[in-house]
């Protein structure tokens, strides 16, 4: 979890501070220039560290954040005892990552209440079919050529998008179809393949524990996503 690796950034650069003289404060940091490559260097590497600790900005307390940074730069002796800086630090990162469990858990089960709604306003839709794992496949142009079996590879377009339509991913804008093997994809993927005869096109919708389950990607589909795919079966290019 990015939090994680936020934490311990942000442990090491008070540790730092806490244990390394200033010529100065950080100044109007909101209009600073970045003419140069040094200065466009230096926000790159603020960029960076504010996107680790983003889940921090309301409880992070910037004049404080910016005076450990200054005392780390210029290794002045640390305002605050290293022992207690160590104790504050563990505990606030404690809170803050329980927060973000509790966080990651109410996401989990709205997704997973939107999910199963979505599922079941789709299985009414006529042309839905609903499979005994509770994988949904539409036939939107039925192909005739061959069909997949675990060990192909196989070369596809394809879109996917969580329930509410927002994208995560899409061969189409890529600009060129993807090959991969039928059995090396998530399980309601490969089982919707398996259906598929070159030439087809469907939308297939996977209930979550056919999908990432309760872990998600960590890169836009959260954990219990139920995730919506437009498949086109191009072409079987043999054997994994």
């Amino acid at each position: 979890m990015r939090i994680r690796q936020g934490f311990a950034l942000l442990g090491t650069m008070m540790v730092v501070a806490a244990c390394s003289g200033s010529e100065g404060g950080v100044g109007d940091y909101t209009s600073a220039p970045l003419d140069t490559d040094d200065q466009k260097a230096s926000y790159g590497i603020g960029l960076n560290m504010g996107g680790q600790i983003s889940e921090t900005k309301d409880r992070l307390d910037r004049a404080a954040f910016f005076r450990g940074v200054e005392d780390g730069l210029f290794r002045n002796d640390p305002s605050v005892d290293g022992e207690e800086l160590q104790r504050v630090l563990e505990a606030f990162a404690a809170e803050m990552q329980e927060l973000a469990a509790a966080e990651a858990e109410r996401e989990a089960a709205e997704a997973s209440e939107a999910g199963a709604a979505y599922l079941a306003e789709n299985a009414a839709r006529e042309g839905v079919v609903t499979t005994e794992s509770g994988l949904q496949y539409e036939v939107l142009r039925q192909g005739d050529g061959a069909m997949p079996g675990l060990e192909d590879d196989v070369r596809l377009h394809y879109r996917g998008t969580l329930v509410d339509g927002e994208q995560f991913d899409s061969s189409y804008d890529r600009g060129e179809p993807a090959q991969f093997n039928v059995s090396q994809v998530v399980p309601g993927f490969t089982e919707s393949l398996m259906l598929m005869a070159v030439g087809s096109h469907f939308r297939v919708v996977l209930p979550y524990d056919l999908a990432y389950g309760p872990q998600g990607t960590g890169r836009g589909i959260g954990p219990n996503s139920t995730l919506v795919f437009e498949i086109e079966l191009l072409e079987i290019v043999g054997g994994g």
